[in-house]
């Protein structure tokens, strides 16, 4: 009676996941470094949902990638590489990791912050993993790594952590010297007529009370981050005093991480990412550049633009040992 022989075929390397607050994205790469799939889905807040319910999300993002997880249907990937917003402590990394390593998508499963997708997809081509990302999207985040695998980090986690700023943050600042502007407790602004007017109201009163009673969604909110922005470009004062705070957080977070490293006298990358900064506001732009021109003057800037899902998939290539032609090809189909 002969013997049936089943052969295992091979796994497609890396499964890459960037989850951030708004959005998931998913990438499925093969051993040349070619995307054999994509999917997205809805922001990942495991602080609200909890872990598996947060984790159902990245497999939501699976599925409309057309990729069969779980189930019993077995590995999708050799290897998964998830970079997560809300993974801020060690902590939370290991419940993360064991919740996407019970889904059975991969063979080996490695989880970090999403900043650390940003720094390795900021990092030119062929370089040693040295430097630090910021990220000013939604909130605020530093991370900073050197090739002995050290690394910088801060929780993060809000104002309890010492953050301040992000496009969260700069809305809710806003309104708040508009709320005062209006009444007469503050200075005067123009952010008092320009919030409400992008909203739809007549004035921060009517705002106010439209914000307080939940008639204005919260995703909405992130429509004045921009409006701030264009009113401090514009000179006025009050406005530009918000810019110019949000820039001094960055070069801060920036400098700090570098100093842990011991790298704030080396030529080292500090890479930059995030809505509120890939947007390119001059006077955000120009201040950063000052600030770490005076306190890291090697510091070399660069703002990415890419996706973060890159970020994910070239630390999933660096952990299976990939060619250099992977990564670049993986870059290539990212632009």
């Amino acid at each position: 009676m002969g013997v049936t022989r089943v052969t295992r075929l091979p796994l497609p390397p890396v499964l890459a996941i960037d989850a951030g607050n708004s959005k998931t994205d998913v990438a499925l790469i093969g051993p040349d470094g070619s995307v054999l799939a994509t999917g997205q889905a809805g922001g990942f807040q495991p602080p609200r949902t909890g872990v598996a319910a947060a984790v159902d999300v990245l497999a939501e993002a699976l599925a409309s990638a057309g990729v069969a997880a779980g189930g019993g249907s077995g590995p999708v990937a050799e290897h998964v590489s998830a970079c997560l917003a809300n993974a801020d402590f060690p902590v939370e990394e290991r419940r993360l990791a064991d919740e996407i390593g019970r889904r059975g998508w991969g063979r080996a499963t490695a989880v970090r912050n999403d900043t650390f997708a940003l720094l390795r997809a900021g990092l030119p081509p062929g370089a040693e993993p040295r430097g630090v990302a910021v990220v000013c999207g939604a909130g605020i985040n530093c991370v900073g790594m050197t090739p002995d695998g050290r690394t910088a980090r801060f929780p993060a986690v809000g104002r309890i952590s010492g953050d301040w700023g992000g496009g969260g943050g700069l809305a809710e600042e806003a309104l708040w010297f508009a709320a005062r502007a209006e009444d007469g407790r503050g200075a005067a602004t123009e952010l008092a007529r320009a919030l409400p007017a992008r909203l739809g109201h007549d004035s921060m009163a009517s705002l106010i009370e439209a914000v307080h009673l939940g008639d204005v969604p919260a995703g909405r909110r992130h429509e004045l981050t921009p409006v701030l922005f264009e009113v401090a470009a514009a000179g006025d004062p009050v406005a530009l005093s918000l810019v110019h705070r949000q820039a001094d957080e960055v070069v801060a977070m920036a400098v700090v991480a570098l100093g842990r490293l011991g790298l704030l006298d080396e030529e080292v990358p500090v890479v930059l990412g995030g809505g509120v900064l890939a947007a390119r506001h001059p006077g955000l732009d120009d201040r950063i550049a000052a600030g770490l021109a005076e306190r890291a003057p090697r510091a070399r800037i660069t703002v990415v633009t890419a996706p973060p899902v890159l970020g994910a998939g070239l630390l999933g290539l660096d952990a299976l040992g990939a060619p250099a032609e992977a990564h670049g090809k993986l870059r290539a189909h990212f632009g």
